[in-house]
């Protein structure tokens, strides 16, 4: 199926993104509703997709959006999460929005 195939290149781009090691994620092929609503969305120009991570049970949830373009490649990838590395990396990344 197309949005498994997808919402796995979301993974992969996330732990590349975020992680030095392990993530736990929460997204549409593993929604938990305890944790938040997610979402994949097709559009016009690739696809958006919603979800949460956090790096081990004593992180915070961390939501994020990203867009990926029709050949499923990283467009744009909004996250929260206060990891200095991490906002130091938004802050010289144009396809990367870090919100503390």
């Amino acid at each position: 199926m197309l949005e498994e195939q997808v919402v796995t290149r979301t993974r992969n781009i996330l732990v590349e993104t975020v992680a030095s090691g392990q993530l736990e994620i929460v997204d549409p092929l593993a929604p938990d509703r305890r944790v938040g609503k997610v979402y994949i969305y097709p559009g016009a120009a690739g696809w958006e997709i919603s979800g949460y991570y956090r790096r081990d049970e004593t992180d915070l949830w961390h939501p994020y959006l990203m867009q990926l373009d029709e050949a499923r490649e990283l467009v744009h990838l909004k996250i929260s999460d206060q990891d200095p590395a991490l906002v130091e990396r938004g802050s010289n990344d144009p396809l990367l929005d870090v919100m503390p």
